[in-house]
């Protein structure tokens, strides 16, 4: 007689439980994100100096060829500035794309022996993109005072962009991690993705140099409302932020967000068998 046992590992039976779950396995959600956190600078020499090196570089050189050479408007404030208050929410997103993209495929042995919740991966590795993202921002900080730029009220607002960040992030990161999980195509288009997204997003220049028929199409990319988001709250009254494209955008960020988690629902149940 057979008395082999078998291992079923399967998610909550209903959606309640699944998000229940979420909950009773936030200690694997803290424990992911350190780890991540850790490794990503292992065995580096200047370990998370790199986290600003690169953003400061990025900055040098579009305020050379944007600020110096093409002479772009810079909203009126220090083209720095204008640059590195775009580059803080596009490293977050471009650093969240990378790290959650291959998160399944990294954690590949967990997945095939345990049950939790998947959306706990790709959600602990975007929060290592955002540990740069803090570290970056003080490099903002020391640009603003090595230009005497002070803030008005509206930095008092930077949470909120920082949330629609966060979800273009999630929304983003969660299409491309479950399409790597089953396409490993996916993991040479990441980066190409990232390159273009660099520089059709306004991040070394401002969004109002788009003329006005094109700014509605424009403002799909869902980085241009994010962008500009952070300049009317870190620049003040010296930027504009265009409504209609930034509803737009906003849009296009809330699609992602729930797109994503729906799509990467669907696909949840096979990933212990594709990767």
């Amino acid at each position: 007689m057979n008395t082999e046992k078998k291992l079923i590992i399967e998610a909550g039976r209903t959606e309640k439980h699944y998000w229940l779950d979420l909950w009773r396995y936030r200690e694997l959600f803290y424990f992911l994100a350190w780890r991540d956190i850790l490794v990503r600078y292992k065995q580096t020499v200047i370990g998370f100096v790199w986290a600003l090196i690169r953003p400061f570089l990025t900055m040098v050189v579009f305020t050379v060829v944007f600020g110096k050479l093409a002479r772009l408007p810079s909203e009126g404030a220090p083209y720095p500035i204008l640059v590195f208050a775009a580059m803080l929410p596009w490293q977050f997103f471009s650093n969240s794309l990378a790290e959650a993209s291959g998160s399944l495929i990294g954690n590949a042995n967990l997945i095939s022996k345990v049950y939790f919740p998947r959306l706990i991966i790709p959600a602990s590795s975007i929060i290592t993109g955002f540990v740069d993202f803090l570290i970056s921002a003080l490099i903002l900080a020391g640009l603003m005072m090595w230009y005497h730029f002070v803030p008005d009220w509206r930095i008092v607002t930077l949470p909120f962009f920082v949330a629609i960040a966060f979800a273009a992030a999630m929304g983003c990161g969660l299409w491309l991690t479950a399409l790597n999980a089953k396409y490993r195509d996916f993991r040479y288009i990441v980066p190409f993705i990232v390159q273009l997204g660099l520089y059709i997003s306004p991040v070394g220049f401002s969004s109002s140099i788009i003329p006005q028929k094109w700014r509605l199409l424009y403002s799909l990319n869902p980085m241009v409302g994010v962008i500009d988001g952070f300049r009317w709250a870190i620049l003040g009254g010296q930027s504009a932020v265009y409504m209609p494209g930034f509803l737009i955008s906003t849009g296009v960020v809330l699609l992602a967000l729930v797109s994503g988690i729906w799509y990467f629902r669907k696909t949840e149940k096979t990933f212990a068998d594709v990767i």
